[in-house]
């Protein structure tokens, strides 16, 4: 159960259920989760509740005429500097300069292990919900 305390975080892609897997693995690790199926749709979130998210969880690959998920993270970062994001991607890699320098990239297909590891290397520990504080302090 989320109360008001527990942060955003945005899932942007355009395959329903890759979006889906992403969705359940952050809300495993405790966020509230946001969906968006392009990257239009996902400024429009941004701009609506971009104070109150803490994550930006992008594909690189858009429908066409879509801004791509780097162009997303790049903007994203522009405009809210508070949000940590990850991209990913099973088929395009990132150029130097292709992301913010802040931001991480997974490669599909990926396991909620790996988003883990990113995300507590990306957020600081003021920023992660409750799951992921604890899953960083337990022993597996």
């Amino acid at each position: 159960m989320s109360d008001k305390n527990t942060p955003y975080a945005l899932v942007v892609d355009d395959d329903g259920l890759i979006r889906m897997d992403a969705v359940d693995i952050l809300e495993e690790a405790g966020f509230r989760v946001l969906e968006a199926a392009n990257a239009g749709e996902a400024l429009l979130v941004l701009q609506k509740h971009g104070e109150d998210i803490q994550l930006l969880f992008t594909d690189v690959q858009m429908p066409p005429g879509e801004l791509n998920g780097f162009h997303l993270a790049r903007q994203c970062y522009a405009s809210w500097p508070h949000i940590g994001i990850i991209v990913a991607s099973g088929m395009i890699e990132p150029s130097e300069g292709e992301m913010p320098q802040e931001a991480r990239f997974v490669k599909k297909p990926f396991s909620a292990d790996v988003v883990y590891d990113h995300l507590q290397e990306l957020l600081p520990d003021g920023k992660k919900p409750q799951p992921l504080k604890q899953r960083a302090t337990s022993t597996w």
